[in-house]
């Protein structure tokens, strides 16, 4: 997918020179031309996060002897900050050199070894001070050890050969770094939809060509695209990109998704691709549609459809926004609704999935403790940033914000003529499309609930402060009755009735990982780190922690012997059980007339 730039000149601003230098020791080597240095001295930098993932990651700290030239002459190079460089001055042309150490398999850093490469530009390229908003050019090096290796990105092409490497430029170092870069045996598929081409391409594609399905991937995946599409731009149909690109790294047991505004950049299990015998989609390839939906609908919100916390992004520093339930929540509860939407799972799929979120939440104490709005703004400190008791002192913005957009919805649909598509077609039409009057400005804070009245004509102040501000769970349960969707309260597992997760050790032994507030593992003393011993003077063991529970009568006094810190400890606790978390949503078998057509707007089920 080359799409040609027209060039400028190369002395406009910094220009890069990407080096695939020693794939057993991962390392790329990096040279950053400039033309005109800062007479003063010239000042360089790194981001220390990446937008999408909200957490400060300091990833200068993977970089590795930089060395700087003017001319034919080393000049001395100094470390002014935890992610800054200032190089003395010189008159003449400036050089910098350094390496970067990547291994890391998420979608946030860089990573290189014999098989595969793949960088995001801001943990690999250093801004030049004072240059970040001119032209920015990359050369990308073809490895020597492996010729037969293409390139994958939308980067925007100047000169670059039919495997993809040779010179790319950017119109800034923000537009610079929204670019990944995928390297290495890439199977392709393509298809179009919103009238522009689409890609993705999956690493280790040689090992994967007989083993992947491509042609229903492509198929699928046109379809969620081309809806996501016709839910922003209903009349017009039309991208609001010229390509887009999923770059795919399949590995062992890997989840994840980061958003840019013309690719993501996703990690999965190998299983959960499609294999030419596959039938019926199984759960993994649905969760896997699912987070190609999610990252592809962030095209719109977040990339460019963004809190004013954003506009601009500060990249050296937290950028707290109380959002993150609308950015994250909105796009979480929108993902399998399009996929639903495109006929590739069934009314029942999508119920099971939202009955999992709502179960979640209901699960984890701490949305007593923490709204919505205040999980956003401590994403930077707490949700990225998880301990033993993180479930007891947080909830999650994208579960509980997917609740709030659920329950929107169902009262958008049910007390006005409007939905929550018309809400996102605001937000699109007023802050992110490129002729919306308020791009730059980027959504407010407190802009939500007047935008709602202005969709429905509804009176949303109260909402707002109970369930969003405020730490009321949404009342979907009745919500959805009157979309003839069935409750359910089922019964939890053991352990989550005991309030306890534990892991499994050599031997059988069980180490405890969380407690949680408020349930019998709290009021028995446990801690996460202990060893359980035994129970009730034989050996604990997961199959024994369930029959006792099985068996268990109020009143009932249950004896535990620990291990922490290498003593043995041994208390006695009341058995008792906490209230059931757990969910299943059933299409209810003989809905009203109302009911009916309610869910039938909603769900495709008329």
């Amino acid at each position: 997918m080359q799409h040609a730039m027209s060039p400028t000149s190369l002395t406009d601003g910094p220009r890069y020179r990407v080096v695939l230098a020693d794939p057993q020791a991962h390392q790329f080597a990096v040279e950053l031309d400039l033309s005109e240095p800062a007479p003063s001295g010239q000042a360089f930098w790194l981001p220390v996060w990446i937008p999408g993932s909200y957490l400060v990651r300091e990833f200068a700290r993977h970089v590795l002897h930089v060395q700087a030239w003017c001319g034919d002459k080393p000049v001395a190079v100094r470390k002014i900050a935890k992610n800054r460089w200032r190089v003395a001055p010189c008159s003449g042309p400036l050089r910098l050199r350094y390496r970067v150490y990547a291994f890391d398999l998420s979608v946030r850093t860089a990573y290189l070894d014999g098989s595969r490469g793949f960088f995001n530009a801001s943990s690999l390229l250093l801004a030049a001070q004072g240059r970040e908003q001119q032209t920015h050019t990359v050369d990308i090096a073809p490895p020597d050890f492996a010729p037969h290796w293409t390139l994958a990105t939308t980067l925007p092409a100047l000169v670059c050969d039919a495997s993809g490497f040779g010179t790319r430029q950017a119109r800034s170092y923000d537009d610079l770094i929204d670019h990944p870069v995928e390297m290495g045996d890439l199977l392709r598929l393509e298809f179009r939809a919103g009238g522009v081409p689409h890609q993705m391409v999956i690493a280790h594609g040689a090992a994967l060509k007989d083993a992947v399905d491509g042609k229903r991937l492509a198929r699928d995946l046109q379809r969620i695209c081309a809806a996501q599409v016709a839910l922003f731009e209903p009349r017009r149909k039309r991208a609001p990109f010229a390509q887009y690109l999923f770059q795919v790294a399949p590995t062992a047991d890997g989840y994840g998704g980061l958003e840019h505004a013309d690719s993501t950049a996703l990690m999965c299990s190998r299983r959960s691709l499609p294999h030419p015998r596959m039938q019926a989609a199984d759960s993994d390839y649905r969760d896997f549609l699912g987070l190609c939906s999610h990252e592809y609908f962030h095209a719109w919100n977040v990339k460019r459809i963004k809190p004013q916390a954003f506009t601009p992004y500060d990249l050296e520093r937290e950028n707290p926004t109380a959002l993150l339930w609308l950015f994250e929540g909105f796009t979480a509860y929108y993902d399998d609704l399009m996929v639903l939407r495109a006929g590739l799972i069934t009314p029942q799929q999508y119920l099971d999935g939202l009955a999992r979120t709502i179960s979640a939440v209901q699960r984890t104490p701490g949305r007593t403790v923490q709204s919505v709005a205040e999980a956003s703004f401590d994403a930077w400190t707490k949700y990225y940033r998880p301990d033993e008791n993180t479930a007891n002192a947080t909830v999650s913005y994208y579960q509980l914000g997917a609740m709030v957009a659920l329950s929107i919805d169902l009262r958008l649909r049910r007390e006005s003529s409007a939905t929550l598509d018309d809400l996102m077609r605001l937000l699109w039409t007023r802050y992110g499309r490129a002729d919306a009057p308020l791009r730059a400005q980027g959504v407010a804070e407190d802009a939500l609930p007047a935008l709602l009245g202005e969709v429905s004509g509804l009176d949303w102040r109260g909402f707002f402060r109970r369930h969003v501000h405020g730490t009321v769970l949404p009342p979907l349960k009745a919500q959805l009755g009157a979309f003839g969707v069935a409750w359910h309260d089922d019964q939890d597992s053991a352990l989550d009735a005991l309030g306890l997760a534990v892991q499994e050790q050599a031997g059988g032994w069980l180490a405890v990982q969380r407690v949680r507030n408020g349930g019998w593992a709290e009021r028995a003393g446990l801690a996460a780190g202990d060893v359980l011993v035994a129970l009730n003077g034989e050996r604990a063991r997961k199959s024994l922690l369930e029959h006792q529970h099985t068996l268990a009568r109020q009143g009932d006094v249950w004896r535990i012997t620990t291990l922490r810190q290498d003593l043995l400890q041994h208390a006695e606790a009341p058995w008792f059980a906490l209230r059931p978390s757990r969910v299943q949503l059933r299409l209810a078998a003989k809905p009203a007339a109302a009911q009916r057509q309610r869910q039938g707007a909603w769900l495709g089920t008329a």
